[in-house]
């Protein structure tokens, strides 16, 4: 396909005349500025449930049916196929049945790939080209570390697989780097390797995902290809953009590039909802929209179709707090409706009880189940409740993941402590045998298999006949052999440790947990706080037989693909979706917000937790629940917890809130009731301190900027006080919230 093929003639077609009634009468007074204000740029800051998408699709068709432009003359931009979709229905809906086929409407990828393929030879490659998967991804860079001589076992391949992607989402080539930026890959190398991927993808002819922008931003930012982005500039009159607050730096600089010409780009989105820093999306991308478009027009969609007034009251009082936002404020003509429910309990098992009662109640008054959902911060939270729907046979399906027990990480370790307790479990010992990575590979596996066939023994029995014999390479002998020493030593130990004790152990000791931790994918640490939770849980049972039989009946207690389930799935999946009630359990000072967020990203990390409560607000329909706990098990320790600063920020007029005895409520000026015991009467005891288990004295009032000591923490700076809780940016330990007396000036 040659540059020419650009204006192809099926695409400049005549529009299809459109029924005569867009309905404007269906649009509020700003829904249908946004509409009808068509030229120049404009920002449509479109907060939650205020009909974003009626706007955006209206837009289009008017736009059509005003004649200010022919089909193939709109770029309409989306973020995930489902959107694209939804748009190309509604549109022809709007346009009376008229086929969208061959618009420019979809994903980002799926319209730089249409215009990749028309320019592929301006980067070296044929428009046939093959767009790699990322399990294709990594196994190319994992040939390529292996071409240089680097270490495995020391660089995953998966790593730098995921920093390159990082690097394209930013839109840097490598020639964009420096050496020093990849030192924590591929032996410092991370660069180079970066360098040769690129070129060995093109003797490939192959792209993977994040080339399909970057290559296309590259060919508009040559200047010896400035006729193509002419080209362009000459087609598009008009632009159209979800989801405006969760693009990156490449998309965001395809965009730029795309609409330098005509500015005639509107972009659809909430700084309050931008709550995808963690894989690449810019916040600031929209809040300097009118920096980087001169006089745009700025339309704000204030009015809520989804949710009740104390709802929407909640939201707006937490998301007031975030300082680097555009602002507006939701508010609805459906009535007050019933208040926010925030309920302080004990502990996590209480929560989850509490949660569940609430749910059978709402049943009994004919609410349907398919209309509640729980949402947590984080996917360890799921456990508790899993198992006590389990336990009251109340249907629920996980969305976004598995659920607890089936998690690859969750099998994985259940493997371990099912070989230890049976040692001829074929199915968990060949589940486990090469991981982490042993460097045993399918022939070994196959030989080992080929001989308990013959003999009708274990895998396990034939192991240790083959390690008795030449049959295997001695460093696959080596290998095996410290195996069964590893399992037959914690076997001894069964009956001497405590089996939570013992399943840290294995962990461990096997390297299961070191794999985990060296991984540097997004989703590792959610594993490990996976497995934190599941050695947890253990300790409610006598013995490591009775838990792994538990687990049998949890793992068989399967629910029928029919009649109504409660939603199971984590605050960052929940986003879109709307129930008509909505638990949010888990509402803690290190849970949510996160400590790691906020240890990573400061202030900002805070901000953008502060925008998934908002989110999670802004769920529901007409209930909505908020609980928090004196007492969280986090990380294989009990922990005295402190309310989420996001309950203290919600407005004391919208909330109800009911608390067991000797727990803070807020808006009260006290806190945790000092004559309270400090830990469930029924679990063990943390053996190492938490942050809040030594008190030192304090001298005088602490004022903002001022700097001081924690016991644990070390030195930092008070950089905001509320009450008895500080936040304080600790020199080392980031920036945390702790209680005013357990801190002393400088």
């Amino acid at each position: 396909m040659s540059d020419s093929d650009i204006f192809s003639v099926d695409e400049i077609e005549e529009p299809t005349s459109p029924s005569s009634s867009i309905m404007f009468e269906s649009l509020n007074p700003a829904q249908s500025e946004a509409v009808q204000e068509t030229e120049g740029p404009i920002l449509v800051l479109a907060g939650a449930g205020t009909g974003k998408t009626r706007v955006l699709t209206t837009r289009l068709a008017h736009l059509l049916q005003s004649n200010k432009a022919f089909p193939g003359e709109i770029l309409a931009v989306t973020f995930t196929n489902k959107a694209a979709q939804e748009m190309r229905e509604r549109v022809s809906g709007l346009l009376n049945g008229v086929p969208v086929d061959g618009w420019w409407l979809g994903t980002f990828h799926s319209l730089a790939a249409r215009m990749l393929r028309i320019h592929a030879n301006r980067v070296g490659l044929d428009s046939n080209y093959t767009i790699l998967d990322s399990d294709d991804q990594i196994r190319l860079v994992k040939q390529l570390l292996d071409a240089q001589d680097i270490d495995l076992k020391k660089n995953p391949p998966k790593d730098l697989a995921h920093k390159i992607s990082a690097w394209k989402d930013k839109g840097k080539i490598p020639s964009d780097l420096k050496p020093e930026d990849g030192n924590d890959y591929a032996d410092g190398r991370g660069v180079e390797i970066y360098r040769i991927y690129q070129e060995r993808l093109k003797t490939l002819n192959a792209c993977d995902f994040g080339d399909l922008l970057l290559h296309m931003i590259t060919i508009f930012k040559d200047p010896k290809n400035s006729d193509i982005l002419d080209d362009y500039h000459r087609r598009f009159k008009y632009l159209l953009v979800d989801e405006y607050q969760d693009t990156n730096v490449a998309q965001y600089l395809w965009l730029r590039l795309l609409a330098k010409k005509s500015n005639n780009i509107c972009c659809v989105g909430d700084d309050d909802q931008s709550i995808y820093g963690w894989r690449g999306a810019e916040v600031d991308n929209i809040l300097r929209f009118e920096q980087d478009f001169p006089n745009a027009k700025m339309v704000r969609l204030e009015e809520n179709y989804r949710s009740t007034g104390h709802i929407l009251a909640a939201a707006n009082g937490v998301i007031s707090n975030n300082s680097n936002r555009l602002g507006k404020e939701l508010f609805t003509s459906a009535g007050q409706g019933d208040k926010v429910m925030v309920r302080g309990l004990w502990d996590g098992g209480a929560e989850a009880r509490w949660v569940c009662e609430e749910v059978e109640s709402l049943q009994t008054k004919g609410w349907d189940l398919n209309q509640m959902a729980v949402l947590v911060r984080t996917a360890f939270q799921m456990r508790e409740f899993e198992e006590r729907f389990i336990q009251l046979g109340l249907s629920y399906k996980v969305i976004g993941g598995p659920r607890f027990y089936e998690r690859r990480e969750i099998r994985d370790a259940l493997a371990y402590l099912r070989v230890v307790m049976q040692s001829h479990d074929d199915l968990a010992l060949e589940r486990i045998i090469n991981t982490p990575k042993r460097g045993l590979g399918d022939a070994t596996i196959q030989t080992l298999y080929t001989h308990a066939r013959a003999k009708n023994i274990s895998l396990y029995q034939s192991i240790l006949d083959l390690t008795q014999t030449q049959e295997l390479r001695p460093k696959v002998k080596s290998t095996l052999m410290k195996l069964i020493d590893d399992f037959e030593r914690w076997k001894s130990l069964v009956s001497s440790m405590h089996h939570s004790e013992l399943a840290t152990t294995i962990l461990d000791e096997s390297g299961y947990s070191a794999m985990w931790k060296a991984d540097k994918a997004p989703d590792a640490p959610g594993r490990l706080e996976n497995l934190k939770e599941l050695v947890s849980s253990m300790e409610e049972f006598e013995s490591l037989q009775q838990f792994l039989e538990h687990i049998a009946l949890v793992l068989d207690n399967q629910n029928n693909n029919e009649g109504s389930f409660i939603t199971l799935m984590t605050l960052h999946g929940a986003k879109g979706l709307e129930f008509d009630a909505v638990f949010l359990p888990g509402w803690e000072d290190g849970l949510f917000p996160s400590q790691r967020s906020m240890d990573e990203s400061g202030l900002k990390g805070l901000e953008e937790e502060r925008r998934l409560a908002y989110v999670a607000i802004t769920r529901a329909r007409t209930k909505s629940y908020i609980s928090y706990v004196a007492n969280r098990r986090m990380y294989g320790s009990w922990v005295n917890a402190i309310p989420s600063r996001f309950i203290e920020e919600l407005p004391k007029d919208n909330i109800d809130v009911e608390t067991e005895n000797g727990l803070y409520a807020p808006g009260r000026s006290e806190h945790w009731d000092s004559s309270a015991p400090q830990y469930s009467t029924n679990v063990r005891t943390a053996s190492q301190p938490n942050e809040y288990s030594q008190s030192v004295s304090l001298d005088g009032e602490l004022e903002r900027g001022e700097r001081v000591l924690h016991a644990k923490f070390g030195e930092g700076t008070i950089i905001h006080i509320d009450g008895q809780k500080l936040d304080i940016k600790f020199d080392k330990s980031g920036l945390k919230r702790v209680i005013d007396s357990f801190v002393e000036k400088i």
